[in-house]
């Protein structure tokens, strides 16, 4: 990834409060909270609100993310909470994951850069063990109309970095899909994800 992909990520990260809040997202805890605890991994986990709820409810987490800053945080609210993440920083394919390792897998607004984002997509399909979860929330195409009218709901300006329905099947085949819907929904995160904005929702289980 590009150094100014990174720089972008260290600065938000960099200031003192959590941009995205220390509360889980909504879709993830709905979902964490009905599957039998085991091994998860969180990429583009950024500050580690999510990770951190994870644990809390007892997964063993592994996160990843590109950037130092978002790391420090993440660890600090790890500590805060009593709780321990393995948090790497780095690319996935040099992180070193097994296959079939984890149970679950989160992807909750990690807007990979379009070069790479079906490639990581699969990859971490590798890792996961048949009959494990996908939980995915992520902004959609439609999410442009939404950011325009409102820049603090936050989200990609560009049109690439946003997800399709099509472009997640095509990613995720092999999945039995239990939840797959573009929805508006009523963000509330940080200071980063506030007003109405267009989701893709995702729940599948690995075939």
């Amino acid at each position: 990834m590009d150094n100014d992909w990174l720089k972008m990520w260290n600065a938000r990260f960099g200031r003192p409060d959590y941009t995205y809040g220390t509360q889980p997202n909504g879709y993830l805890k709905e979902k964490l909270d009905q599957l039998e605890v085991g091994s998860i991994l969180f990429p583009a986990e950024g500050e580690g609100r999510n990770a951190v709820y994870a644990a809390q409810l007892g997964w063993q987490v592994s996160a990843f993310d590109i950037s130092e800053e978002g790391q420090k945080k993440a660890l600090k609210l790890a500590k805060k909470r009593n709780v321990v993440l393995d948090y790497q920083i780095g690319e996935l394919q040099s992180l070193g994951y097994q296959p079939e390792q984890f149970e679950a897998i989160a992807l909750i607004y990690a807007h990979f850069p379009p070069n790479i984002r079906s490639n990581y997509h699969k990859l971490l399909v590798s890792y996961l063990k048949k009959g494990g979860y996908i939980i995915f929330e992520g902004f959609s195409k439609k999410h442009l109309e939404y950011r325009t009218i409102n820049e603090k709901v936050g989200g990609p300006k560009n049109l690439e970095l946003l997800f399709s329905i099509k472009e997640l099947e095509q990613d995720f085949e092999g999945f039995e899909i239990l939840e797959l819907k573009e929805t508006v929904i009523e963000l509330n995160e940080g200071t980063g994800h506030v007003g109405k904005g267009s989701v893709i929702r995702f729940l599948g289980k690995k075939k």
